[in-house]
């Protein structure tokens, strides 16, 4: 159990970390419980990936949750079946219980799930092998960038301007995020995710005081869980493209960056750029 501190300027978050601290301790079943609760408030990054890497220091292999991600109760055999099988594969690097295909089946046919390059964290499984490449500020991002293996993991023109954008951001300190720097390092070492063909995991906390998720009628929130059932390995390890073209346009809004969707965005970019030489002209 991981926990940051409460923030000094949210009135009232102490209480409330207080009591999920109590509740998540509160475990009925004979086991040893390890604790990293911080007296001082981190912030999402470093909060979230120190935890990870704590306890990482602790386990070889293991799920991470976090406090709302609801699972389905097959999403933890989905998880021990797959860490088992691919614990000395280097090609896969992350095991997710998020589906955002809408029902449609990836990967082989009849197979309980297929390889991505998304690896989303609402929750996943991953081993201290793969964990130990995380570098939350990116330091192969400016050589990498301008490489042929960057261009070769995004193909798309449009997928790769939105993560460039995006990691650059995180390279200047502007995002507090692990996950972003969590899948640039992922892709970086060439790594793949398992990814079930339904959906096993429900975020749950989609509202006004969340940090990220504050759309409460985002097509992410509360999405739907089933059981898993028999799980059925695909023959080979190998991405499959059109599931991450689909993930990119409906997962990450790439489809709104396509033409002709895309005309719509040309008056807001109008407007901060003529925004930004004004600011400069007056600086």
């Amino acid at each position: 159990m991981a926990a940051d501190a409460a923030r000094a300027s949210r009135e009232g978050e102490a209480e409330h970390v207080a009591l999920v601290r109590e509740i998540a301790t509160d475990v009925d079943w004979p086991c040893e419980v390890l604790t990293l609760f911080r007296e001082e408030n981190l912030g999402c990054k470093y909060a979230v990936s120190d935890g990870i890497t704590w306890f990482f220091e602790h386990e070889e292999q293991g799920i991470i949750l976090e406090d709302d991600c609801l699972p389905n109760q097959s999403f933890f055999w989905f998880c021990e079946t797959l860490l088992q099988r691919y614990a000395a594969d280097e090609r896969v690097a992350v095991v997710t219980g998020d589906n955002f295909q809408n029902g449609q089946h990836r990967g082989e046919l009849g197979a309980s799930y297929y390889f991505s390059k998304y690896n989303h964290c609402w929750g996943w499984a991953s081993w201290r092998r793969a964990w130990q490449y995380y570098q939350g500020d990116l330091p192969f991002w400016p050589e990498w960038s301008q490489s042929d293996d960057w261009r070769e993991k995004t193909p798309d023109t449009v997928e790769r301007r939105y993560w460039r954008k995006i990691f650059e951001r995180v390279r200047a300190g502007e995002i507090d995020s692990w996950a972003y720097p969590w899948t640039a390092s992922v892709w970086y070492h060439g790594g793949l995710t398992a990814t079930p063909n339904i959906n096993l995991v429900s975020n749950i906390g989609f509202d006004a005081d969340s940090t990220h998720t504050n759309d409460i009628d985002s097509p992410l929130a509360n999405v739907a869980t089933k059981e898993i059932g028999e799980i059925r390995h695909p023959s080979e390890v190998a991405q499959d493209g059109i599931a991450d073209r689909y993930d990119f346009d409906h997962t990450f809004g790439g489809c709104r960056l396509r033409f002709p969707h895309s005309l719509l965005l040309l008056p807001r970019r109008a407007a901060r750029f003529a925004y930004q030489r004004l600011k400069r002209s007056l600086a």
